[in-house]
């Protein structure tokens, strides 16, 4: 399966199905409804994809592929202390929700509505994330800055902040990166 493609058209035509899955959920989305949002013919959108589930694996790889990134460079430019560590992913996170909001929700909701195929060859940039995130929270623990069951942290960790998708406002009153702090604050100093 080979579903990147640097085609510009083929990313454009990526992120208005993931606008339009985002409005009308992966079943409810029809070709022609996606040939109408592109603005071309249900003919020529197989031109681009061999079919809706190409797409939904497109608009859930281009996804993951950019929070990789995102995380990968927040990690490589920040200091190595394991607080820094954690607000960078923290962060990067956040930054993946704000600037590619539409494929995250997809890759979040969809997920389950890829074939076997899809999700075998897509697995493994899910599990580069988390293995990014379970580095940090282990270093986290080790240093006693978290405490509690890895596995655990990083589910309510990620959790939370995939929520954030419901609710943050970017033009409110906090920035991203207040709202990390405010994240990795609530994690490193438990009430008691």
């Amino acid at each position: 399966m080979n579903v990147m493609n640097d085609s510009p058209r083929r990313k454009e035509l990526t992120r208005q199905a993931a606008q339009l899955f985002v409005q009308e959920g992966f079943d409810r989305t029809t070709v022609r409804m996606l040939a109408q949002e592109m603005g071309i013919k249900s003919g020529s959108l197989f031109h681009h994809f061999r079919d809706k589930q190409e797409i939904l694996a497109a608009v859930i790889e281009e996804g993951t592929e950019n929070a990789l990134g995102i995380a990968r460079a927040a990690l490589d430019d920040c200091d190595s202390d394991p607080a820094s560590r954690l607000h960078a992913m923290a962060r990067a996170h956040l930054e993946t929700l704000l600037t590619d909001r539409n494929a995250h929700v997809v890759a979040l909701y969809e997920w389950r509505r890829l074939d076997a195929p899809a999700r075998a060859h897509l697995s493994h940039l899910r599990d580069a994330y988390e293995a990014l995130w379970e580095e940090v929270i282990d270093d986290a623990l080790a240093a006693g800055l978290i405490r509690g069951d890895r596995f655990l942290v990083s589910r309510f960790v990620m959790g939370a902040l995939n929520w954030t998708v419901r609710w943050y406002d970017p033009d409110g009153e906090r920035t991203p990166d207040e709202l990390a702090g405010e994240l990795v604050a609530m994690l490193t100093h438990p009430a008691g």
